[in-house]
């Protein structure tokens, strides 16, 4: 069992100087401490996320989750639950077959968690007389498709599957990125105008279908200053598993992602890494050093936590 907790400030210290004895000598990265409670191993994230894995779990987290309550009465506590989150995804793979079996347009994103490449925006249209070819080349589980595999179906799937596709480099990223303006509100930008486009062109659906990744009227609300927004959507989490234009939509982002990425790292003569992690940390303090930061900005998402830990790096 795992059971994730976000906690304050002031409930942070009080872990630390509790857990001061039982502190384990090696730290994960990001991390305050990792120690051992009985039959849990308790680990505090620099971030506040208070992560607690074993059998007792739950025990331990209860006591830090009352903690937290009484130190921030007015804090809504924000807690992770692997066992419910289980339980919450087998519902969620219930494949409604009006949807699956329709005439649809479908949209999803690819990029949004890695520090370099684009984010990219896919909207495509899928009649029911091309379910049985998709289904054929696998992308009723496109989960499961490597990128190898993306690589080798995705041009056979754009000869049949009508497609509009939006690419949001990094350098326009940046420019675009504020306190106004986040990640949510740039992908719904995106989104509507992907599908705008695609349903511009007179198809004849049953269902628009998006991969949920905020709810409706947060969706809408960050279009209020759009022009011509897609209405009548039906917001699905995973979507991609549910419905096989969004699952279109998915992988030719994915492709035309992947393609940008092989550019962009021939482009700095290196094989570029994807995601977030430490080692993305490196390649980024490598290019500052080979190309100088103007060319990280380029490149990269700024307001992601690797550029203050590569700034940090560069200056010890």
């Amino acid at each position: 069992m795992t059971i994730t907790v976000k906690v304050s400030d002031n409930t942070k210290k009080e872990m630390e100087e509790f857990f001061s004895d039982f502190k384990r000598p090696k730290t994960p990265a990001y991390a305050i401490f990792q120690a051992d409670d009985a039959d849990c191993v308790v680990t505090l994230y620099e971030s506040g996320k208070a992560v607690f894995q074993g059998m007792s779990a739950d025990i331990s987290a209860r006591m830090w989750i009352e903690r937290e309550r009484h130190l921030n009465p007015l804090k809504k506590v924000e807690i992770t639950n692997s066992e419910e989150k289980k339980k919450e995804d087998k519902k969620e793979l219930f494949i409604d077959p009006k949807i699956y079996n329709s005439n649809s347009i479908g949209s999803d994103e690819v990029g949004t968690g890695d520090y370099f490449g684009p984010v990219v925006v896919t909207a495509a249209f899928v009649a029911k007389e091309n379910i049985n070819f998709l289904e054929e080349l696998g992308v009723k589980d496109s989960k499961k498709l490597t990128d190898e595999k993306i690589l080798e179906i995705v041009p056979k799937i754009i000869k049949v599957i009508p497609y509009e596709s939006i690419i949001l480099s990094n350098k326009e990223y940046n420019e675009k990125y504020s306190n106004d303006i986040n990640m949510n509100k740039i992908k719904a930008i995106m989104h509507n105008r992907a599908l705008g486009l695609l349903k511009d062109k007179g198809f004849n659906y049953d269902y628009i279908v998006v991969d949920q990744f905020a709810k409706p009227y947060v969706y809408y609300n960050y279009l209020k200053s759009s022009n011509n927004v897609v209405k009548n959507i039906t917001f699905i989490t995973k979507a991609e598993d549910k419905c096989l234009s969004v699952a279109c939509a998915s992988l030719i982002s994915r492709y035309i992602f992947l393609k940008e990425f092989a550019k962009l790292g021939d482009q700095l003569g290196m094989f570029l890494l994807k995601g977030a992690n430490d080692k993305v940390d490196e390649q980024g303090i490598q290019i500052v050093k080979k190309y100088g930061f103007d060319k990280l900005s380029e490149i990269s998402k700024l307001n992601f936590k690797n550029t203050e830990k590569i700034k940090v790096k560069l200056e010890n």
